[in-house]
């Protein structure tokens, strides 16, 4: 049960020191109880309280890190089942599968093509977190495969066997990077729950379906293991969606702790091609998949699936923006034309794109309007010409270019009157309304 923020105020030091950022203890504790704040913040609450206040705030859905290094991740911790609540913030991993008896050398080459998958998106990096390497009934090939993949490569690692010896073999050479055991199951739990505590390792549970996963979850947590993942067995398009909702729906709505945990799905088991399993992942970044299994990394596919996933691990009520600056494209000189526009990350990324298709170097000036369109800041004072020529001015661009022509957007031309009025020494032309005609124009100038 959430506590009340007067519930956590008396928990409190009560001294209002102010050192957490806010005037005092009762702001601080009704900022904890709407999330708006970390309990790490207050630098005098005791020991006691910190640990009553963080099983009392824990999510119903609990946290599991998983691998280490610059692609570990953290999956599950959500506490609502639609973004307008609230933001989902950890966000579904992918991960592709790699057989244990594959040549080692098409490993290592499988390896380094799939560590290249990088893409650069609204100033941030998106790329897969991890490889599933599965066992084909030899030992040593597992140990080996596992070896080869976690010195190799930047990924993590879920390793997938059913038996425990071969599982130990994954552990012995791969255990240094933190990877998922796949998977624990009626058959094998006692095994697999020792390996997991023993190794302290996050552990995958199986199941034929959601509510038989309540008893094998039941029985690791009273064992000591607490970051388990879910796989409620299916491998059936329409059953896989309805267990994903299913097992989100009782850790939230009915505060099931047995089935709050993170989940696994594997589109490579649910489909014959790449296209079909990439349908399947993109439902299950949606619902509400944790983990994503796919039987192998496609830039066709991968892509689209990455931009997905930030789209909807984004915060809503936040557009995605970029940083306000300078923006050469093409390397431009100080010939080069000027252009301006919002910090709308789909604005910026349509309108570099189809510059740096006309091969005419540019100079693109970014404003912030606070991540709306043209029209829409314009429309909200966001993009006002007294703004624009303010901004200008403040760039730096004349130290960069001496063309003293800026060309704002078509559907901004009502500030051309009060960008000349700013800056009284540059020409303004009002550019294309659409951007797919930047290229033509750039070309006439």
């Amino acid at each position: 049960m959430a506590l009340t923020g007067i519930q956590i105020f008396k928990m409190l030091p009560q001294t209002n020191c102010k050192e957490c950022g806010v005037p005092t203890c009762l702001a601080f504790a009704m900022n904890l109880a709407s999330g708006k704040a970390e309990l790490d913040s207050c630098p005098y609450v005791s020991d006691e309280a910190k640990e009553k206040l963080a099983e009392a705030s824990a999510p119903p859905i609990r946290p599991v890190a998983v691998g280490k290094g610059v692609r570990k991740f953290t999956t599950g911790g959500e506490t609502v089942l639609y973004r307008h609540e609230k933001t989902f913030y950890n966000q579904t991993a992918f991960a592709a599968m790699l057989a244990a008896d594959s040549d080692q050398k098409k490993i290592e080459t499988t390896l380094k093509t799939w560590n290249a998958f990088q893409y650069e998106r609204v100033g941030l990096n998106l790329r897969p977190e991890i490889i599933a390497i599965k066992d084909t009934g030899d030992k040593k090939a597992f140990a080996d495969t596992c070896k080869t993949a976690a010195e190799n490569s930047e990924f993590n690692l879920i390793l997938i066997s059913d038996n425990a010896d071969t599982m130990q073999a994954g552990i012995k050479t791969a255990g240094f990077k933190r990877p998922l055991i796949y998977a624990a199951s009626e058959n094998n739990i006692d095994e697999y729950g020792k390996l997991a505590k023993d190794n302290d390792l996050p552990l995958a549970v199986r199941s034929d379906s959601a509510e038989g996963l309540i008893a094998l979850t039941k029985k690791l947590v009273a064992m000591g293991l607490k970051d388990l993942v879910l796989d409620p067995g299916s491998r059936e398009i329409k059953q896989s969606l309805e267990d994903m909702v299913a097992i989100r729906r009782a850790a939230l709505k009915d505060s099931n702790k047995d089935l709050g945990f993170p989940t696994i799905t594997f589109p490579c088991e649910m489909a014959s091609n790449i296209d079909m399993e990439a349908l399947i992942a993109a439902m299950h970044v949606a619902k509400y998949a944790g983990i994503v299994v796919m039987s192998e990394f496609e830039p066709p596919s991968l892509f689209p699936l990455l931009l997905e996933r930030l789209n909807i691990f984004t915060d809503p009520q936040r557009p995605m923006t970029v940083t306000e600056g300078i923006y050469p494209i093409g390397n431009p000189d100080e010939n080069s034309p000027i252009l301006v526009t919002t910090n709308f990350a789909l604005t910026y990324f349509i309108v570099s794109g189809e510059i740096e298709a006309s091969r005419v170097p540019t100079w693109l000036l970014i404003k912030d309007s606070e991540g709306l369109s043209v029209m829409t800041a314009w429309a909200a004072g966001k993009f006002a010409g007294d703004d624009v020529g303010i901004f200008v001015k403040k760039s730096g661009i004349t130290d960069k270019a001496k063309t003293k022509e800026l060309i704002i957007p078509g559907y901004a031309a009502a500030i051309a009157g009060e960008v000349e009025e700013e800056l009284p020494d540059w020409k303004i032309t009002v550019g294309p309304r659409e951007a797919a005609h930047l290229p033509a124009f750039l070309k006439s100038k």
